[in-house]
């Protein structure tokens, strides 16, 4: 009896690993699948076109009569305004936050504000959209004395929330794997509370803090239904975060389903998904090496 319960425990754990093999192995495969669908795309363009044509002009104009402009520098720097922007309200505020659950909050406070911070996330970005239309963006017009709040600023206020559960989340994470006994020992020497943070706690957890700042980042760069409601979507080369904008990912939105299929406009849009995808690629592999690194660096 004994030696059947065991044979049959070995057959369950075996399909439980082959499961999660398999589950692993399918999400490889439908990655590779994207790349390679937005790559057979998006490449096709260059039949047509140069890349001198996509990053060495300023105007996006594809359906222009006289002749077509395919420019992608202002929507690049659309897409560097929110960047900059979200990760500028982001950080300071998602490190400052995950520094108070992880050394100065009690246990109690940590379970209450910890799920609600998470619970961001599950927020709709549409709702925040609405937000922005109903509430920020008219603030924004009356602080600055500007004619409309829909701009880089609201953009990146907005998605810099949207970031927020992403880095506070990881950060706090990292920073509870501080081993104690490092800041007893700090705390020994004489040093308080706050220097014992500042000098040894974030030094030593910071390549995982910048981890979670890139996976943020990721967030941050792909991010869609917002900034096409709030950013303004001109397509003029913006000079400053009061100006309306159209980020890469705005700019898919609103023209893909006006082109024709297998057009040059519709292959010009997928190289920008393939260029995104990339971006956005590069970005978590880098914080998922570097998180690596990270808890191998505290392991005992």
């Amino acid at each position: 009896m004994a030696k059947n319960h065991r044979k049959w425990q070995k057959i369950r754990e075996l399909l439980i690993k082959y499961f999660f093999g398999l589950n692993g192995i399918t999400a490889v495969i439908v990655l590779l699948g994207i790349f390679v669908f937005l790559s057979l795309t998006g490449l096709e363009v260059f039949q047509e076109l140069s890349l001198g044509d996509f990053f060495g002009a300023k105007e996006w104009n594809p359906t222009s009569y006289n002749e077509p402009k395919w420019g992608l520098l202002s929507m690049l720097a659309g897409t560097a305004y929110i960047v900059l922007g979200a990760m500028a309200v982001a950080v300071p505020i998602g490190l400052a936050t995950a520094l108070y659950l992880s050394e100065i909050a009690s246990k109690r406070v940590r379970e209450i504000l910890k799920p609600m911070i998470e619970m961001i996330s599950a927020v709709p970005s549409v709702v925040l959209g609405l937000f922005g239309l109903v509430f920020l963006a008219p603030i924004i017009t009356k602080v600055f004395h500007i004619s409309s709040g829909l701009n880089a600023l609201t953009a990146s206020i907005l998605v810099a929330i949207m970031a927020l559960p992403t880095i506070i989340s990881i950060s706090e994470d990292i920073i509870r794997e501080v081993p104690q006994h490092y800041k007893e020992a700090s705390l020994a020497l004489g040093a308080t509370k706050w220097e014992t943070i500042k000098k040894v706690v974030v030094p030593i957890s910071s390549s995982g803090i910048f981890a979670a700042v890139m996976l943020g980042l990721g967030r941050v760069i792909g991010e869609t239904m917002l900034v096409l409601m709030v950013a303004g979507n001109a397509r003029a080369f913006p000079m400053s975060f009061l100006d309306p904008i159209r980020p890469l990912t705005a700019n898919i939105a609103i023209e893909i389903k006006e082109v024709v299929t297998g057009g040059v406009h519709y292959q010009a849009l997928f190289f920008i998904g393939l260029l995104l995808f990339v971006m956005t690629f590069i970005v978590n592999l880098l914080s998922d090496i570097v998180i690596n690194k990270q808890i191998k660096k505290l392991k005992p």
